[in-house]
């Protein structure tokens, strides 16, 4: 792992960060710096005294998908990793191609549809412009079912150089969520890596549930 904040993404593309390509490219060309290289402790700790092992789990823009290695691990039956770019799809099919438990879509999170007990957001929500937040709440609200939960990390920082990623703080976070979900935590996580350390939340939430 870097010494470093391990987030760094080629924004030298030339290409919209809302599209494939932009994606794309920085796998092609090995730009992954939000790549930890494992599963984010946080999220670790939390699916450990998760009880429903079958639940319908949903990891969008999953890069390596680490947390989904660790849920296999953990005894999960029902997990579904979604990311845009094909050469990150192409690397999931062959680590998870043994794995009943896992299914592998090349999709935009945006089209997808489905019905999940569990979102995790790792890196997710940072790497989507501020201008389409709204729409992720909503979204990730109609693909969870009543009372389905939203969990993982949000950075709670900024960054200076124009993004992805894109950070912010609790404030802004629970305006937007709140609309949509009931917000059980959101706070400073005590176990993060240390390039993360006293710079993200851990959030817990429940689907209202569109009408």
């Amino acid at each position: 792992m870097k010494n470093d904040d391990p987030i760094d993404v080629n924004t030298q593309n030339g290409d919209d960060p809302t599209e494939r390509s932009f994606w794309e490219a920085n796998w092609q060309n090995g730009t992954t710096g939000w790549d930890i290289g494992f599963a984010s402790p946080p999220i670790v700790e939390y699916m450990q005294s998760f009880q429903n092992k079958d639940a319908a789990i949903l990891i969008p823009g999953c890069g390596n998908a680490y947390e989904a290695v660790s849920l296999v691990a953990q005894g999960f039956t029902n997990i579904t990793l979604i990311d845009i770019a094909p050469k990150a799809v192409e690397n999931l099919k062959i680590s998870f191609g043994d794995h009943p438990a896992v299914k592998v879509y090349c999709e935009d999170f945006f089209q997808h549809e489905g019905a999940y007990d569990l979102m995790i957001e790792q890196t997710f929500f940072c790497a989507i412009p501020p201008v389409m937040r709204t729409a992720y709440v909503i979204k990730t609200a109609e693909l969870l079912k009543q009372g389905g939960k939203l969990a993982g990390v949000l950075f709670d920082r900024t960054f200076e150089k124009q993004g992805p990623p894109f950070g912010g703080f609790a404030d802004e976070y629970k305006l937007l969520f709140e609309p949509y979900f009931e917000i059980s935590k959101m706070e400073r996580c005590y176990n993060s890596i240390a390039p993360r350390r006293d710079k993200e939340l851990f959030i817990e939430m429940h689907n209202r549930k569109l009408k």
